[in-house]
């Protein structure tokens, strides 16, 4: 059976994934100062936190078009294809994995399978790695790679320190609206992914005291155990902190997995320059 992986923009994945032939990216778009933007074709992170500063009205994400979606999806059928996974940001984020799921029964010439990773970045870019890997097996079935990442996805966990709240705040992606008062008490709330939403989780008075209450809890208070996982340490525009966090990490556990990488434009317009994350997800193969 052959089978296509489509994600999105916001996934990060490692290079070698990158080459795979059947991996199928659509970008999300941008809206500057009502000028439009594709992540990852014409805005990246390079310069994008200069530009988010210098604009006069702050940023909005979209949806990519479901029009040229399902575009692809019959380009994918032409080609051959059996079936597609698509595996996209979390539906607390965005509504795009949702409206996949009212219309892609709307083509019959190829299966299409929408998948909600109720996260972003790095472990759903592990989603989709495991899925590319799956895939290179004539003999699996789309049903098998799904219940794959099924568990995946239910002990995949994601953490956040935002270094402003305004962000999240008023692109409307922070779910309870106590979090507010983190910017009156000049607070760094660690905020988490909760059943694909952004909660605030814990309230923390300094951003070294929050990165190592994080630490602690992605290395000892989670499901997935730490042997058994893939670590990202993701930035916005602060690599510097990032490496800390990392190497923090690995002193605490030598043996783990951990990668190091970038929220894109996207989910950095939503949170802000200089936020730190930490995503935790069972390596699956």
């Amino acid at each position: 059976m052959k089978i296509a992986i489509v994600t999105d923009s916001t996934a990060f994945l490692r290079d070698d994934f990158k080459q795979y032939e059947n991996l199928f990216i659509i970008p999300v778009p941008l809206i500057i100062d009502d000028k439009v933007y594709q992540e990852g074709i014409d805005i990246t992170t390079d310069g994008f936190y200069d530009t988010l500063k210098q604009a006069e009205e702050f940023p909005k994400t979209s949806q990519p078009v479901i029009g040229e979606v399902l575009e692809l999806y019959n380009k994918l059928a032409e080609e051959g294809y059996d079936a597609v996974i698509s595996i996209h940001l979390s539906s607390g984020i965005s509504g795009f994995v949702t409206n996949l799921n009212s219309l892609s029964n709307q083509i019959d010439t190829i299966q299409i399978f929408p998948f909600d990773s109720l996260i972003t970045s790095g472990p759903m870019g592990k989603m989709v790695e495991v899925a590319l890997e799956m895939s290179q097996n004539p003999d699996v079935t789309p049903e098998e790679i799904l219940a794959r990442l099924d568990v995946m996805r239910e002990k995949v966990e994601g953490y956040i320190v935002v270094d402003d709240l305004n962000h999240l705040v008023r692109g409307g992606r922070l779910r309870n609206g106590q979090a507010i008062i983190g910017t009156l008490l000049k607070i760094k709330p660690i905020l988490k992914f909760q059943d694909g939403d952004i909660i605030l989780s814990e309230k923390i008075r300094s951003q070294k005291k929050a990165l190592s209450r994080l630490e602690d809890i992605v290395l000892t208070e989670i499901p997935s155990q730490p042997k058994d996982s893939t670590f990202y340490v993701i930035h916005c525009n602060n690599e510097e902190t990032a490496k800390k966090v990392r190497d923090d990490l690995l002193k605490k556990d030598p043996t783990i997995d951990v990668h190091l990488c970038e929220f894109g434009p996207v989910i950095g317009t939503h949170l802000g320059d200089k936020s730190i994350g930490i995503g935790v997800i069972p390596k699956g193969l």
